[in-house]
């Protein structure tokens, strides 16, 4: 666990979606401990949302807590609407995602591809529209687009969908990271291996996951809170210089 807490962040404000997941949550703890005030984004799990606000309000910066559908259009500008009204939004974390349910390639079918690219993709495409002008304005900003590993490698047979976004994500990095860089605003992505979180052990089987871990160099699968130090790092002048990188945390598995 770390506990160090410094104040590179302080004075900014970020939002974090999917910030009550395991791996949000460390995102949250990370950007906290430096120094930022973080909005939480949820979909159901109100509950241990605000329990990771308390945990910011705690390190001594402000949290708040906002519920979106971000697989809705509607909802992720909602949610970049609301996010902006409570605070200037330096940080943007783009941390929601999900293969939602293993589809085999073949069966894939336009509605289920419609929700996948809505979470994966489209949010977070939304999201940076409506919330770099103003980033744009102060001349500074972070983007961070969490992506996978399947994003560089297609992923398995029946994650096509997923990998698929993902990997529209990554495009999503670079592009922007283009236009915005000059104007202050640095956009750039972090890929994640095999992560221990209670959705990688309740949605991958048994023998599967096994065989993940020992793919990569470390024999191990990463911890959330390995995520968010890193992530949060990213966001901080010490990584200034970085654009348009997918930063690749997986143990080794795959090295870019």
């Amino acid at each position: 666990m770390i506990d160090a807490t410094t104040q590179e962040l302080a004075g900014r404000t970020a939002l974090v979606t999917g910030g009550s997941s395991d791996i949000g949550t460390a995102i949250v703890r990370s950007l906290a401990r430096r120094g930022a005030d973080v909005a939480i984004h949820y979909h159901r799990n109100a509950a241990k949302a605000e329990g990771v606000a308390e945990a910011v309000v705690a390190l001594g910066r402000r949290a708040w807590t906002i519920r979106a559908d971000l697989s809705d259009a509607g909802e992720a500008r909602r949610l970049a609407a609301e996010a902006g009204a409570l605070a200037q939004i330096d940080i943007l974390v783009n941390n929601a995602g999900a293969p939602l349910r293993r589809v085999h390639w073949s069966e894939l079918d336009p509605a289920f591809l419609d929700i996948v690219f809505g979470l994966n993709y489209r949010a977070p495409l939304f999201l940076c529209q409506a919330l770099t002008p103003r980033m744009i304005e102060r001349g500074r900003g972070v983007v961070v687009n969490i992506l996978s590993t399947a994003a560089v490698l297609g992923g398995t047979d029946t994650v096509y969908a997923y990998a698929s976004a993902k990997g529209a994500l990554m495009t999503l990095t670079r592009g922007p990271a283009r236009s915005l860089a000059p104007r202050g605003v640095r956009v750039l992505a972090v890929a994640l291996g095999t992560i221990d979180t209670e959705f990688q052990r309740s949605g991958t089987p048994p023998e599967m996951l096994t065989e993940l871990v020992k793919s990569n160099l470390l024999g191990r699968m990463g911890r959330p809170v390995e995520i968010g130090e890193v992530v949060a790092f990213m966001t901080t002048d010490a990584a200034g210089f970085v654009v348009g990188e997918t930063i690749h945390v997986n143990g080794g598995f795959y090295m870019s």
